[in-house]
């Protein structure tokens, strides 16, 4: 999301300065690529970029194709095959061995339902969500960012014929939470719909303001959470220390879920360095359904406010992430903060804690549905 996010910020920045714009996006790979469908990038017709479609390979090319579709007003899909491995032949130097389909979107303003539209739409709830993408490889036609689809909210410009086939699609993506591809025949030609699954960002709620909880707002911030400060103290928990979270608020432990509303992508890290408070918040959060609570501090801490609170059980020791964070040697306050963002994002993404040269599958992996 955070791609997106700064995207949206790109295309306000440039439609104030009166420049046109064009949205490429990565549709389909084929073998081995640095980025994987939903990859997304915004050019403008000066030239910046905003976003990566590629490791850096790809982006100089696209500017040249991206200004060609700005001039016509016309969406095109672009093909780059490295599969011969003779990157110079395209003179992109991919490096990566695959087959890379990106489709470029001039934005149109005037477009009730322009691709800018959908993704603002798509930003403004926290709720998951499908976004369709449609494609033809083998037509010149390109319908383009067309439809997003949640259980109750639809915005579509989908071609007619295929749009209750496509909603079907959309819905058993939903429900699945897994992006997919299908195919629609089309006459003498074909449409591929990419079905990207998105979740909201993750919401990261830090009880404590200290100077410890400094990095680990601002990593998160970085890595496009919305991150939400909670303290008792009003001279810690201030804008001024974390100008970049989303919320910071000053609260007693039984006032925090009047201010924080927790979702699948909710996660909490205790770390006041004040015993009593982190005890009134994790006795709070027991009784939620938060999916990710963290604590910070040793082992025995944990244990001793679970026998304080009578609530010492082998599914509360295994519930609570405590100590909280991967065990990576981390010493220092910056190094604690990548230790636990690394164990958040793992525990939200279903992920191993294994090297990812011990993986023996893809790293990436993109489930396809196809038909007729």
């Amino acid at each position: 999301m955070k791609e997106i996010t700064d995207i949206l910020k790109a295309y306000k920045k440039a439609a104030k300065a009166q420049q046109k714009t064009a949205l490429a996006t990565v549709v389909k790979v084929e073998g081995s690529s640095y980025r994987r469908p939903g990859a997304r990038m915004l050019i403008t017709e000066h030239g910046q970029l905003t976003g990566a479609i590629s490791g850096g390979c790809l982006e100089g090319d696209a500017l040249r194709k991206a200004l060609s579709a700005i001039v016509q007003q016309e969406n095109k899909l672009i093909t780059y095959d490295t599969t011969d491995e003779e990157d110079a032949r395209i003179g992109v130097q991919l490096g990566c061995n695959g087959i890379v389909h990106i489709l470029f979107e001039p934005i149109n303003d005037l477009d009730p339902l322009n691709p800018i539209v959908l993704l603002e739409a798509l930003s403004a709830e926290r709720e998951d969500a499908v976004l369709v993408t449609l494609f033809s490889l083998t037509d010149k036609s390109q319908p383009g960012t067309s439809m997003l689809y949640r259980r109750d909210h639809l915005q579509s410009r989908t071609p007619v014929a295929i749009q209750q086939e496509v909603i079907k699609t959309a819905a058993a993506v939903l429900n699945d939470n897994t992006s997919s591809f299908q195919v629609y025949p089309s006459g003498a030609n074909a449409i591929t719909g990419f079905f990207e699954f998105i979740r909201p960002p993750i919401s990261l709620v830090i009880a404590g303001a200290g100077n410890d909880v400094q990095p680990l707002a601002e990593m998160a911030y970085l890595l496009g959470w919305e991150v939400h400060i909670v303290d008792g103290r009003a001279s810690h928990a201030s804008s001024m220390r974390f100008p970049n979270a989303a919320r910071v608020i000053i609260a007693k432990p039984e006032q925090i879920l009047s201010h924080i509303k927790i979702d699948a992508q909710t996660a909490f890290v205790l770390m006041t360095h004040n015993y009593n408070y982190d005890l009134a918040v994790l006795n709070i959060l027991l009784d939620t359904n938060s999916p990710y609570i963290g604590s910070l501090g040793p082992k025995k801490k944990l244990i001793r406010m679970l026998d304080e609170l009578d609530r010492n059980t082998k599914e509360n020791e295994l519930r609570i992430h405590g100590p909280v964070g991967l065990d990576i040697g981390a010493e220092t306050a910056e190094e604690i903060a990548i230790s636990i963002l690394a164990e958040i994002k793992a525990v939200f993404s279903g992920a191993t804690l294994n090297a990812l040269k011990e993986k023996k599958a893809p790293i990436h992996h993109q489930e396809i549905i196809s038909i007729g």
